[in-house]
């Protein structure tokens, strides 16, 4: 999964599927010295560059070479940059580790056991409704054939904070809502 933190909170997230998914850099079960932390357990820290100036951070998670996304958005700013919006901080997976200053020092780290970094649940709120999270093709994996339009990437509907929203997925969720309510009234 890649997850994207806005605030406090995870508000977008890709699944990695391990060996069997394409766009995984543990595609095939292949693992080398970058990916071994994706055959890790569960919970350990798996840091990345990407375009070889940004860093990405994800998690590992049930399965082999399967993974979360996750990334804090530097407050500093080039003098003449224009300023971020909050929501802007996070809002994708370079930025939250930018935003949070994750360096490739915290690759390997275990969540549950570490006591300088870790993750925990929103205290004001405990779940989310299916109805809320839209289910859509990844960003940026297109030259991986079939997997790039598998809807592995999750976010929450209306959240400000969200990278890029998908309409058609949000538009096809909210018409198996509306079909789902119309079968329901007519079942009453």
């Amino acid at each position: 999964f890649t997850s994207y933190i806005c605030f406090k909170r995870v508000v977008e997230t890709e699944a990695y599927l391990g060996g069997e998914d394409k766009a995984s850099h543990s595609a095939g079960g292949k693992r080398t010295e970058r990916n071994t932390v994706m055959f890790m357990k569960p919970g350990t820290i798996y840091v990345y560059p990407i375009y070889g100036i940004y860093l990405c951070m994800n998690v590992s998670s049930q399965g082999e070479g399967a993974a979360v996304l996750l990334g804090l958005r530097a407050a500093k700013r080039k003098v003449g940059a224009k300023i971020l919006q909050e929501k802007e901080l996070c809002n994708g997976p370079s930025k939250l580790c930018q935003a949070l200053d994750i360096q490739r020092c915290f690759d390997r780290r275990d969540l549950a056991t570490d006591t300088e970094v870790w993750l925990e649940r929103d205290p004001e709120r405990e779940t989310v409704c299916a109805g809320e999270v839209v289910s859509a093709p990844w960003i940026g994996v297109e030259s991986h054939g079939e997997w790039a339009t598998k809807p592995l990437r999750f976010y929450l509907r209306g959240h400000p904070c969200v990278s890029l929203l998908n309409r058609d997925a949000e538009r096809q969720m909210q018409s198996s809502t509306d079909l789902h309510n119309t079968e329901m009234e007519r079942t009453v």
